[in-house]
């Protein structure tokens, strides 16, 4: 049995405490199965009201190894959000409030390259968007903002990860890119070709906006990548949903075994990487014609660097 708070955050520069607690650095943005790990201690969950509506779900509260850690599911309990419906902006929003530093990522993808193969990990350095209408920025209404964007994954922890994977056994691959999709249908034949034409590796329907708000954040994001299908320009290997299910289902155990590894290794990782300062020179607007509505609902993302 969990507890649950419902936390009404005030928009400032600074997370405030969860329940009393420190703010939690970390958080695994994933699907059911990644907040049941064994060594899950002192287990709670969080209901965050944001500036932008409602998150996926609640967000689970637990410690792993001595390490606090967020674990929220993005398409919400029992799996009914879809990818394009997702309120990446609130998910965002509400683990910045709580603190939250690092995003472990984790999510099903199909893979545009024979040597990734179904039940291996993938740790990709670029992202290419091919998404429709999300919306995949804090800015707007008044505020301009510009983030650079050049290396979409943050390169120290990515491959902090990718070395866990392997340490644990796990067929595992590091670099590529991921093309997101629109979904929620999967790939046509003549796209899966085109996209392999064009050097993509895997391809999945969340890393964005997820990555692109994750910056804004100044927040470290890093997908774990599970591969669980050949995407459908193999022939003979079309994707179908239980193929999904069923591969992605005998990852979440290795997945487990990952991020449990991997959280103390993250915790003594500085944060020396670009992402932690993002947004130092990215607000174009000046501060006296901002609109002050939409000042209040960022500055938790941007106050340090233009006070109120």
């Amino acid at each position: 049995m969990t507890k649950t708070a419902t936390l009404r955050r005030k928009s400032s520069a600074a997370p405030t405490r969860a329940n009393g607690r420190q703010p939690v650095r970390f958080a695994v943005i994933g699907g059911s199965g990644l907040y049941e790990m064994k060594s899950i201690t002192d287990v709670s969950e969080v209901r965050v009201k944001t500036p932008f509506g409602d998150p996926s779900d609640a967000i689970i509260l637990g410690t792993i190894r001595g390490v606090r850690c967020a674990f929220l599911p993005r398409h919400g309990r029992g799996h009914k959000i879809l990818p394009g419906e997702i309120n990446g902006r609130a998910n965002i929003w509400a683990l910045k409030s709580l603190g939250v530093e690092r995003i472990i990522s984790v999510g099903a993808v199909g893979s545009l390259r024979e040597e990734l193969a179904p039940r291996h990990f993938v740790f990709p350095d670029q992202l290419a968007d091919e998404t429709k209408g999300r919306r995949s920025t804090f800015f707007g209404e008044g505020i301009v903002g510009h983030v650079a964007f050049a290396h979409p994954f943050c390169g120290a922890m990515s491959r902090s990860l990718f070395e866990t994977a392997r340490g644990q056994g796990v067929t595992a691959h590091e670099g590529g890119t991921y093309i997101c999709m629109e979904g929620p249908a999967f790939s046509s034949r003549a796209e899966s070709l085109m996209h392999r034409q064009l050097g993509y590796s895997i391809i999945g329907m969340t890393a964005i906006p997820e990555a692109k708000l994750a910056r804004e954040a100044e927040i470290c994001y890093a997908p774990m990548a599970l591969v669980t299908d050949y995407d459908c320009w193999k022939e003979g290997e079309e994707v179908s949903i239980e193929q999904v299910v069923a591969n992605l289902s005998a990852n979440v155990a290795n997945a487990q075994r990952v991020i449990e590894e991997a959280l103390p290794k993250l915790a003594g990782l500085s944060r020396s990487c670009q992402c932690a300062s993002a947004m130092a020179t990215a607000v174009f607007t000046r501060p006296e014609a901002m609109n002050k509505a939409t000042y209040k609902k960022l500055e938790l993302l941007i106050g340090k660097y233009v006070p109120a």
